[in-house]
Formats: structure tokens, C-alpha cells, sequence
């Protein structure tokens, strides 16, 4: 079986976002909060190795990733299920499984935006359920900020 993308393609990408430091990390952070599969803590973890400033890294991967989560959750505002399955790839199943979930919990549940695949469901989720956006904002920042303060603090010990 092939894999998409190729890992050669993969590792090109991740060279090209690493030669443009802080706006490559930025890039990268956004692929990763949106629906699309990508991993910004690589580049986040190579350019910090590279030498690049943690604190700048930290702001540019957590503004990015909060960006791209908050695609995802006007793109679910839209409301249009038929777009939501078709462009992001999102199973109405999950989407009627992470509202039911949500409900208790209302906009706050977008702190778990920082979680692999679950996160992008939560982002859209939020939206299409029409979510106050300016409390899905701070929820989901928080949940960002603990993301990449993690991460930029498990680089430096190493």
C-alpha cells in the first residue's frame, strides 16, 4: 500500500517550512490546526534545535495552530454537512458524536483542540453547532498554549 504523501515529500516540505524559520513555523502550525494531517511539532522541535529563539517559536507554532483550528471552526459554521464530510473530511457520525459529548461541556471543550485528529473534530464541531466564537477562541488558545509551552520546554531539557 502507498502512503500519502510520500515520506520524501514529507521530509522536502518540512526542510522548505524549516528554511523560513518563524513564518515556516507559523505555516506548519497552521497545516497542523486544520483539518489537513500534518505534525508541526517536528519543525517546531528542529527549529528549536537549529537554534531559533523558543519564545518566538512558541508564539508563531501557537497563533498558527490556533489559526488553523479557527478555520476549521468558521468552516463548520457554515453549516453545510455535505462540505464538512467532502473538504475536511469530517464523518457526520463524528460530528453528531462530538456534539452530544460537547453539550455539557458547551465552547470550553475547544481546550482539547490541541489533541491529535480529535482536535480538528472539536474545532469544526464548535462551528457548525455555532458555538460562541469568541469563547471557542480562548478556549481553544488555552488549549494551544499548554500544546507548544509543553513542547518547547521538553526541547530545551534535551
Amino acid at each position: 500500500m502507498r502512503r500519502w504523501p510520500p515520506s520524501a515529500f514529507m521530509d522536502t516540505f518540512i526542510e522548505i517550512l524549516t528554511q523560513y524559520g518563524y513564518w515556516g513555523m507559523f505555516i506548519a502550525a497552521f497545516i497542523a490546526g486544520s483539518v489537513l494531517p500534518f505534525s508541526s511539532e517536528a519543525v517546531m522541535a528542529g527549529l528549536q534545535v537549529a537554534g531559533l529563539a523558543p519564545l518566538p517559536l512558541f508564539l508563531s507554532g501557537t497563533i498558527g495552530n490556533v489559526a488553523g483550528s479557527m478555520f476549521n471552526y468558521w468552516i463548520g459554521r457554515l453549516g453545510k454537512m455535505e462540505w464538512i464530510e467532502k473538504y475536511l473530511h469530517v464523518k457526520r457520525e463524528k460530528v453528531e458524536n462530538t456534539q452530544r459529548f460537547m453539550q455539557k461541556w458547551g465552547a470550553w471543550i475547544g481546550i482539547l483542540c490541541f489533541l491529535p485528529v480529535l482536535g480538528s473534530v472539536i474545532a469544526v464541531t464548535l462551528g457548525y453547532m455555532r458555538a460562541n466564537p469568541w469563547v471557542s477562541l480562548l478556549s481553544i488558545t488555552i488549549g494551544k498554549v499548554i500544546r507548544y509551552g509543553v513542547l518547547i520546554y521538553v526541547v530545551s531539557l534535551a
